[in-house]
């Protein structure tokens, strides 16, 4: 007789113990800078080094949406870790050595910041490129790269 008492009290345990981890699970959706499906790789394992347990960016609206434990990481910290990695993110810019770490493909355009098509090693290469400034008789070379 003493077990039947004993179910439901472990069965109201378990609920009050699994409404106070639902809590902590937070979902949260920030504009991260990228262009393909390389970068997105990299921007979804970047959060999920950070804790999230859920990341997926969206290569065409460039939102990431993650799900994470706010006990052990917060926004804050995903982005900071994406930044690290190359990218931008609302809160946090990726320094310029790790955004010029990224692959050529990956270089979105940043705020503020030109990119020249000299700047491409592609461009370069092809001799498109003199003092820094592409030459009139290959002008549309930079374009092509």
């Amino acid at each position: 007789m003493k077990t039947f008492r004993i179910f439901p009290l472990i069965g109201l345990m378990l609920c009050f113990a699994n409404l106070s981890f639902s809590q902590t699970t937070k979902n949260e959706s920030f504009k991260v800078s990228g262009e393909c499906g390389m970068c997105k790789k990299k921007i979804e394992k970047a959060a999920k080094e950070a804790g999230a347990t859920y990341a997926v960016w969206n290569t065409s609206s460039k939102i990431l949406t993650v799900k994470y434990n706010s006990v052990s990481t917060s926004t804050a910290k995903i982005q900071q870790k994406i930044a690290g990695v190359g990218y931008d993110t609302p809160a946090y810019k990726a320094t310029d050595e790790a955004y010029n770490g990224l692959d050529e493909c990956c270089q979105y355009a940043r705020d503020g910041v030109k990119k020249d098509c000299c700047d491409s090693q592609k461009c370069k290469d092809a001799g498109c490129c003199k003092d820094g400034k592409c030459t009139k008789e290959n002008s549309d070379c930079c374009k092509k790269s």
